[in-house]
């Protein structure tokens, strides 16, 4: 398991609570116009609690997410029963540089919200980008978000990011910043407590991305056989330049 797997499940009882307040809904209209009337298998890399993988299978008749984390998915399945049986996605735990799929299965692939920034090491990413290409149809979309340039960020220590409740407890986001530049890695060090004073309970651990350049990942992805079709700045289809708020890439597969 790569340094960007590891904890996953232990935050997945935070991931909706911290996400809501930091990226909520903005992207989930770009990447639902992004699937809306494609033919053929939809698979989304890194669905975690279902955020994106519920709307898009409203959108889409065949929708599958694949998650390495089972405290995610577990939290997917639930809001998944929520819904009417026709429009509950598949849903599988599986590892996305050994996808668990035939060749040429789907007919679009998304991997949004730097899930690929996840993968610490160009053998992972390599592996990722391979992969994806083998389950894709010739002429499938494959849609990519990146957060831009995490390496360029502030360092800081024990910064209290968030206040608020959770399920009717106090819950505060204590977090700290270190930076690896010369490998490109951001770590997040994550320190939620729960409930009040000496009672209060710490749920520990660090999330580990990735920043690669631009050009690099264009590069990576004519080496795993696809073709640029369009890099995006913004949800709403802004051109892209180094210094935009999101780095969104739109390939075909060869």
């Amino acid at each position: 398991m790569s340094a960007g797997a590891r904890g996953w499940d232990d935050y997945a009882p935070f991931y909706d609570w911290e996400n809501a307040r930091t990226m909520g809904r903005r992207d989930v209209g770009y990447w639902t116009r992004f699937v809306r009337g494609r033919r053929g298998r939809v698979l989304e890399l890194g669905c975690g609690t279902g955020r994106l993988l519920l709307p898009l299978a409203r959108e889409a008749r065949r929708v599958c997410g694949l998650d390495l984390s089972a405290e995610m998915l577990a939290r997917a399945a639930v809001r998944a029963a929520r819904r009417a049986r026709r429009d509950r996605p598949a849903m599988i735990r599986g590892d996305m540089r050994r996808l668990p799929f035939d060749d040429a299965a789907f007919s679009t692939v998304i991997a949004p919200y730097g899930v690929l920034q996840s993968l610490t090491d160009d053998t992972d990413l390599s592996a990722t980008l391979g992969e994806a290409a083998r389950v894709m149809k010739p002429g499938a979309r494959l849609g990519i978000d990146l957060v831009p340039d995490l390496t360029s960020w502030a360092s800081y220590q024990k910064q209290v990011r968030f206040r608020g409740t959770l399920s009717g407890e106090p819950v505060v986001l204590v977090e700290s910043v270190r930076q690896n530049r010369h490998r490109g890695l951001t770590m997040f060090d994550e320190d939620f407590r729960v409930g009040r004073g000496r009672t209060a309970r710490r749920h520990q651990f660090t999330l580990t991305f990735r920043t690669v350049p631009m050009e690099d990942m264009v590069a990576r992805l004519s080496a795993a056989g696809f073709v640029l079709e369009s890099l995006q700045g913004s949800y709403r289809g802004a051109t892209w330049h180094p210094d935009a708020g999101v780095w969104l890439i739109h390939a075909r597969r060869q």
